[in-house]
């Protein structure tokens, strides 16, 4: 068998577009733009290309977006103070700080500066608390992203059992409560879980997230499971470099029954549930109701 490839590209294009038919609706309900701004610190050339093309998608969808960009040499202080200001500022719905930030800041106080009405990114200490005790909140984006495409594949997650391999507070942990929401149940592997592969193989769905080129091997997959490929890396130099992700996915691909490549799996669905999560914070700062998408 082959296995069914899941186009991450074409379920966040179907996103975006019912994002941006409710933004309108929203706009004609409150004549106001949701805005998310974007706070940019140093030069890193990665952390460029990833707010330039979240201000394209933010447009792209109606919403305004608003980047504000600081030297490297600028102080925590500095951060902090204009966290505070978007927080304040009743005309930003959304607020997001580009990590990594230059050495000397500290990025867990910068981020739990974030209003956390306004923490599209999901990460600060009280966005994780009511993630964890089940109360309405922003939830991360990457880890929203990934449920989202399981079940474009299996709409029903109820009784499925997920493995998610890796344990960040960036996708993992999140992850787990995710799929615990859906009523699934969950086993978190990583690198000292005794017996990993055959761990992966007892996973209805299989999400790899641990950061290391294609550890999951082909016969790490159940049958027909669905294998959701978190990971991005660079292998090789120069013009023989590539970005793989954490699973060997041509291995992978004739044992499971659906799959996410990479590039082109669950990157695309990080900016998507981005947008989403604005709109629904400029819903719910506005005592609405969240907006089906």
């Amino acid at each position: 068998m082959t296995a069914d490839i899941i186009d991450g590209k074409a379920v966040a294009a179907d996103l975006r577009a019912r994002i941006a038919a409710s933004v309108a609706a929203f706009e004609a309900k409150t004549k106001e733009t949701p805005g998310l701004a974007v706070v940019l610190v140093g030069d890193d050339p990665a952390s460029q290309v990833y707010v330039r093309n979240k201000g394209k998608a933010t447009e792209k969808a109606g919403m305004r977006s608003i980047e504000h960009r600081l030297p490297a040499s600028a102080s925590q202080e500095e951060v902090i103070a204009l966290v505070r200001a978007l927080s304040a500022d009743h005309s930003v719905d959304g607020i997001l700080v580009q990590l990594p930030l230059p050495a000397g800041i500290d990025a867990n106080r910068v981020i739990n500066e974030i209003d956390p009405a306004k923490d599209v990114d999901g990460l600060t200490e009280l966005s994780a608390g009511r993630l964890l005790l089940g109360k309405e909140g922003l939830v991360p984006c990457t880890p929203q992203g990934c449920v989202i495409l399981a079940k474009s594949v299996r709409p029903r997650l109820e009784g499925a059992h997920a493995v998610i391999l890796g344990r960040s507070i960036l996708v993992g942990k999140p992850l787990s409560l995710l799929f615990l929401a859906e009523n699934c149940t969950v086993t978190m592997a990583h690198s000292r879980t005794k017996d990993l592969a055959d761990v992966c193989r007892s996973a209805d769905i299989l999400c790899a997230a641990a950061g290391r080129p294609a550890l999951v091997k082909g016969d790490w997959v159940k049958g027909g499971a669905i294998v959701i490929d978190v990971g991005i890396n660079r292998i090789g130099e120069g013009a023989a470099s590539k970005i793989v992700g954490d699973v060997d996915f041509e291995a992978a691909k004739i044992r499971a029954g659906a799959i996410t490549p990479v590039p082109g799996g669950v990157g695309p669905m990080t900016i998507a549930c981005l947008l989403r999560n604005t709109l629904v914070a400029a819903a719910r700062r506005r005592g609405l109701a969240d907006p089906e998408v």
